[in-house]
């Protein structure tokens, strides 16, 4: 098949071009190069494939006529071009709408147009269910934990946009929901927590995980806002790529459909106090950091009810945060070279 991806230069674009490549498929990555380690990741795969099925397009989602005139042809396409951090969006909306709703929105119109029997999947986030202020949070050993959900947040709990992020990945995901009910279009969209794993360049506010292991490995700065006990479920980027070729080869039933895809309540992680001692363990010496105030929005717990996706796509996590985490670790002090400058 040919796959068309977007952002397919980042890190879960790159490593799912490698899965899909590695199985004998066609590659488009369709990507603008505006994100750390973009260029490396490129480099990686033509490495270890070469170029005769693996094409790169210098290209933006928000050009409506280069998308038309590269996704011609293709049988899936993956939409994980985006602008990621919701600090970027609050000092620019105007740029992280343009990227994130027009962007997706230009995808969707070239599908319907171009190629309208292929297989969409559009990564979507957690933060389509808002800050969740009324949900009940305990403290419990050191961690916040919900009250009243003991399987996560389900697809069911109500959508509430926060922040320019919040709005404009959220306008993507409803577009992309709609287009299968109006259009016809077979979409699929995955809600996803905090996905983590090898050739994630992460900064501080996106890509959390690898940032922090980043920092423990060169000695830079890391700082915790907040009190470090923040919850959050852990999906390695095997997992999700799993998920996402699930949801190719049942496209046609699950069309229309939203999942939830996180590590759930079985892989979780509380910010700092369970993190820190297992980045210093990896380390073999503490890892300094800094506290500071919490962030606004910021969420005590979030924690995918996962259920959906285990019934209806036939899939769970495989791997533990102790496991990736310790195979990321290793990664980045192996490539130290990637993270120099």
């Amino acid at each position: 098949m040919k796959f068309f991806i977007t952002g397919g230069a980042g890190f879960i674009g790159c490593n799912s071009a490698d899965h899909f490549l590695a199985q004998g498929h066609e590659v488009v990555i369709f990507d603008n190069l505006t994100r750390v380690g973009g260029q490396a990741n490129l480099e990686w795969l033509a490495a270890r494939h070469g170029t005769a099925r693996c094409r790169f397009v210098l290209g933006d989602v928000r050009d409506y006529a280069a998308l038309c005139e590269q996704i011609r042809g293709a049988d899936v396409v993956l939409h994980l071009a985006s602008q990621v951090a919701v600090t970027t969006s609050v000092q620019n909306p105007r740029e992280d709408f343009e990227i994130n709703a027009l962007g997706t929105f230009n995808l969707l119109e070239a599908v319907r147009h171009v190629c309208p029997q292929a297989a969409v999947l559009y990564a979507s986030t957690n933060k389509v269910y808002g800050g969740m202020a009324t949900i009940r949070v305990l403290e419990q050993d050191g961690r916040y934990a919900y009250a009243d959900y003991p399987y996560g947040i389900s697809e069911a709990f109500p959508l509430d946009f926060h922040s320019p992020y919040g709005c404009s990945k959220g306008t993507g995901d409803q577009y992309t929901l709609d287009y299968a009910r109006i259009y016809g279009l077979r979409t699929l969209i995955f809600r996803q927590s905090c996905i983590y794993g090898r050739r994630q360049f992460g900064v501080e506010d996106q890509g959390w995980v690898a940032h922090f292991v980043i920092a423990a490995v060169l000695g830079r700065g890391i700082t915790i806002y907040g009190n470090g006990k923040q919850v959050r479920d852990l999906l390695h980027i095997s997992d999700l790529i799993r998920a996402y070729e699930l949801g190719i080869q049942h496209i046609d039933r699950l069309s229309g459909h939203a999942f939830n895809l996180g590590g759930g309540p079985q892989n979780t992680l509380s910010v700092w106090h369970e993190f820190g001692p297992l980045l210093s363990q990896l380390k073999g010496q503490p890892v300094p950091v800094t506290f500071a105030p919490w962030r606004p929005g910021d969420q005590r717990v979030f924690i995918a009810d996962i259920r959906k996706a285990i019934q209806q796509l036939g899939w769970e996590p495989r791997i533990s945060p102790a496991v990736g985490i310790a195979d990321l670790y290793n990664w980045v002090a192996e490539n130290t070279h990637l993270f120099s400058s």
